[in-house]
């Protein structure tokens, strides 16, 4: 794809993505809204989400707890209200708590499991009832390699993304020929904001000289949103390249 076709494939689409203050969420939002999508965002912090609407032709800002059951209803209203559409979700926003037995935080853990799976569920389910009912749309979680196995120390995080897995390939059946897409990008390590406070970077415990970095992650989302109609993409994993399976 050409940079000038790069800038039309997805001119009259509007997408939703949640978790864009910051990481694999931000630039998500900036790789769609140079593709022509007009663009509704969520985060925790106002203020970096009003930095990335600053640079965007066409982007909402609705800064909130992705944990907030109501939040998923406000944000499709948001690009209804706005736009008179909603197109296609990346449904992002997640978090990370590992460790051993001994040393875990588990309510740590439990934040996450509300975050990364029972949040993540309701945004699915929200945008997916509106999909259904016109008929055409595109979820793309984000998952992981972890939702593909498992690593010591990373068995609660691994759960939340088998999860998001298993209900995306539930609703891939559910919603077969009914014009709605669901995908799920599988990313391996990635430099984002997740990692800052560990003691010992996960780069440096897996020997991976280069992780990822979101725009990495953005590319993939973009292929997977241009694809022509009739072209369904189930599942895409994008991993360093001297990343370890």
């Amino acid at each position: 794809m050409s940079k000038g076709e790069d800038s039309r494939a997805l001119a009259g689409r509007v997408a939703l993505v949640t978790g864009a203050s910051s990481g694999i969420g931000r630039a998500c939002a900036v790789a769609l809204g140079a593709a022509g999508a007009k663009l509704v965002v969520t985060g925790r912090r106002s203020e970096k989400l009003a930095a990335l609407a600053g640079g965007m032709p066409a982007c909402v800002t609705r800064a909130g707890d992705i944990t907030d059951p109501a939040l998923p209803g406000r944000l499709v209203d948001a690009a209804l209200e706005t736009y008179g559409r909603l197109d296609l979700c990346v449904n992002n926003a997640g978090v990370i708590a590992t460790g051993t037995v001994e040393e875990i935080d588990i309510d740590a853990v439990c934040h996450m499991v509300r975050v990364n799976t029972e949040a993540a569920f309701r945004v699915a389910y929200t945008v997916l009832k509106h999909f259904r009912r016109a008929g055409q749309g595109y979820l793309i979680n984000v998952s992981s390699v972890l939702g593909t196995k498992v690593r010591a120390t990373a068995g609660a995080y691994a759960g939340t993304k088998h999860a998001i897995e298993a209900l995306s390939d539930a609703l891939r059946l559910e919603l077969a020929g009914s014009g709605v897409k669901i995908c799920c990008i599988e990313p391996g390590l990635v430099m984002t904001e997740l990692h800052r406070d560990f003691p010992v970077h996960p780069k440096d415990l897996l020997n991976i000289a280069r992780p990822l970095v979101p725009d990495d992650v953005a590319r993939s989302v973009l292929f997977v949103a241009t694809q022509p109609d009739h072209v369904a993409v189930p599942r895409l994993m994008i991993l360093p390249h001297d990343n370890e399976i």
